[in-house]
C-alpha cells in the first residue's frame, strides 16, 4: 500500500473533505497516513511545523491522519494576487510573484520539487492520499500538468474521479471526462464515486449503473450530503462562514477580494451567542453591527481599493462614531493604519497608499515573509494563546505602545486609546477556547462552551464514519500502489 489520488470531475467536487475523511478512515486502521496535494491555489494557508506554508485544506487533512503539517504535504501553493497573477510558493517558500501565461512555462520545473515531496512522504507513511486540482477534464492544460493526470502518471498513482450530482449533469461530467482524456490518462483510472447527493439515493440507481456502463470504472458508492461539513475549516472563499440567527452579539466581516486566511472566522461562527455575517460586494455594513472584523488579505493595497469602492471605509468611520469596535487581522490590521507603503513593489506596482486612518500606525512592505507558530500573551486578560503569522509587511507607530498580545516579550499589533479599534498580525486566535471567552466576555456576550479543537476531530470521524457507510472504502484503500 503506497498512494492512493482523488481527482474531481470538476471543481469544487468535495475532494478535500473527501481525503480528509479517508485519511481518518484508513488512521483508525491503524495505518500512518499523510495527504497530499501537489499543486493548490488559495490565499487560505497554514504555518507548518518545518517553518512553511501550505493549503488550509492539508492542514486539515494532517489533523485527520494525527501528523504534524509539513511542506511536503502541499508543495506547489499559488496564492492569487490580481485576477491574472499569484504568488507562487515551492516547498513552503515564496520563491516569485508570476502572471498565469508565465506559469504555465515554469511548471515543468516544478515538477521536480513535487515528486521529490511526494517520494519523502511516501517513505514515511504506510498510505499517502493524494488530491488533485480542479479537474483532469481540462485537456487543455496537460502539457507540463504537475497537479492532476501529469502527476499521476509521473507517480504511478491510480484515480479515483468523484463527480459532484448537487450541481447537476453528473453523468455528462464523468462520461464527459473518459471522452477528452489521452488514453495514458484513462487508464490511470481505477474507478469512481458520486458526492454530494441530496435525498433518496437509489433514485440515483440507473445514473450510477450508466456512469459504470459507458464508461468500464468500477463504481465506489454515491456519498449523500455531509451536513456538518460547515462545522471544518474552509479553504474555499466561496465557503465563508456565516451565522445569521438576527440576536445575539452581530459581528460583520469585510469580505475582501483577496481575502486570507479567513478559517480565522470559523470558531467565532460556531458560537451560540454571536451573529456572524460576511459582507459581499455593495452591501453596507449594518448600524446595529457590534464588531466589523477586517480579515487579513493577500492584497492590502488592492483590497484598501476594493474597501473604499464598496463604501465600506465611510461605513467604518460611522461605526466607530456610534460606538462600535473593529479588529483588523493581519492585512485588515495595516489596513487601520494611516497608510501602507510599498516601496519595492512587492504586492504590486511600487507607490504608497492611504489607509483608513482608525490607527496612528503606518506600514512598510518588504521583501522577506515572516512565517511562524507562535505562542503569545493577550496584554489585556493576561491569558496565552497559540497562533501563527503568516505575512510580508512591518507595522509600526504611537499605538504599538498599546500592544494586543506580547511574542516573546515583544509587543505585538496595535490598540487605540479608546480600545475600540484593535490590529493584529495573529491568525488563529479564536481556536484558543480561553482566550476566545475572555474576547467575548469583554463585550458582554457569554461563550457557550464551546471547544472547537474538539468539535474539529469530533466532525472528522463523523465524516469518516459517514464515508464508510455509503463507500467501499476497503475497496478504495486496495487500490493503493
Amino acid at each position: 500500500m503506497t498512494a492512493i489520488m482523488i481527482q474531481g470531475a470538476g471543481s469544487n467536487v468535495g475532494k478535500s473533505l473527501l481525503v480528509a475523511g479517508l485519511c481518518r478512515a484508513a488512521r483508525r486502521r491503524g495505518l500512518s497516513v499523510a495527504p497530499f496535494k501537489p499543486q493548490n491555489m488559495s490565499n487560505n494557508a497554514a504555518v507548518t511545523s518545518d517553518g512553511g506554508e501550505i493549503g488550509r485544506a492539508q492542514a486539515l487533512q494532517a489533523i485527520a491522519c494525527g501528523v504534524p503539517l509539513h511542506t511536503d504535504m502541499n508543495p506547489v501553493l499559488l496564492k492569487p494576487e490580481t485576477d491574472v497573477g499569484a504568488q507562487v510558493v515551492v516547498q513552503g517558500k515564496r520563491i516569485a510573484t508570476v502572471k498565469a501565461r508565465d506559469y504555465a512555462a515554469l511548471k515543468p520545473q516544478l515538477m521536480t520539487s513535487v515528486l521529490d515531496s511526494f517520494h519523502r512522504l511516501k517513505s514515511a507513511h504506510d498510505l499517502v492520499i493524494v488530491e488533485g486540482a480542479g479537474s483532469p477534464a481540462e485537456v487543455n492544460l496537460r502539457a507540463g500538468d504537475i497537479a492532476n493526470m501529469g502527476f499521476a502518471c509521473a507517480a504511478d498513482v491510480p484515480v479515483i474521479l468523484a463527480g459532484d450530482i448537487d450541481r447537476g449533469g453528473v453523468i455528462a461530467q464523468m462520461v464527459g471526462t473518459q471522452a477528452v482524456l489521452p488514453d495514458q490518462d484513462n487508464a490511470m483510472i481505477a474507478g469512481f464515486l458520486i458526492n454530494k447527493f441530496r435525498g433518496d439515493v437509489s433514485l440515483f440507481d440507473e445514473g450510477y449503473k450508466m456512469i459504470a456502463g459507458r464508461t468500464g470504472w468500477q463504481g465506489f458508492g454515491v456519498v449523500p450530503f455531509f451536513p456538518d461539513a460547515s462545522k471544518l475549516p474552509a479553504e474555499d472563499a466561496l465557503d465563508l462562514p456565516t451565522r445569521s440567527s438576527g440576536r445575539g452579539f452581530k459581528v460583520v466581516c469585510l469580505g475582501l477580494s483577496r481575502i486570507a486566511n479567513f478559517d480565522d472566522l470559523d470558531p467565532l461562527a460556531q458560537e451560540e451567542g454571536v451573529d456572524l455575517t460576511v459582507l459581499r460586494a455593495g452591501q453596507p455594513i449594518p448600524g446595529d453591527t457590534d464588531l466589523v472584523i477586517i480579515p487579513g488579505s493577500k492584497s492590502t493595497r488592492g483590497d484598501l481599493a476594493y474597501v473604499r469602492a464598496q463604501g465600506w471605509d465611510i461605513d467604518l468611520h460611522a461605526h466607530v462614531r456610534r460606538g462600535g469596535y473593529v479588529l483588523g487581522i493581519c492585512g485588515g490590521y495595516q489596513m487601520l493604519g494611516q497608510a501602507v507603503r510599498d516601496p519595492m513593489g512587492v504586492e504590486g506596482a511600487a507607490g504608497e497608499d492611504p489607509a483608513l486612518g482608525l490607527l496612528d500606525v503606518t506600514t512598510e512592505m518588504t521583501g522577506d515573509k515572516r512565517l511562524t507558530q507562535v505562542r503569545a500573551t493577550h496584554a489585556a486578560s493576561g491569558l496565552e494563546l497559540d497562533g501563527y503569522e503568516i505575512h510580508i509587511g512591518r507595522t509600526d507607530g504611537p499605538d504599538r505602545a498599546r500592544p494586543f498580545a506580547h511574542v516573546d516579550g515583544q509587543p505585538e499589533g496595535a490598540v487605540s486609546a479608546d480600545g475600540r479599534i484593535i490590529g493584529s498580525y495573529l491568525h488563529g486566535m479564536f481556536t484558543d477556547n480561553a482566550f476566545r471567552a475572555a474576547f467575548l466576555q469583554g463585550f458582554g456576550v457569554q461563550s457557550g462552551g464551546l471547544d472547537y479543537g474538539r468539535v474539529v476531530d469530533q466532525t472528522l470521524d463523523a465524516l469518516a464514519d459517514h464515508l464508510e457507510a455509503h463507500l467501499d472504502v476497503d475497496g478504495i484503500l486496495a487500490l493503493a500502489r
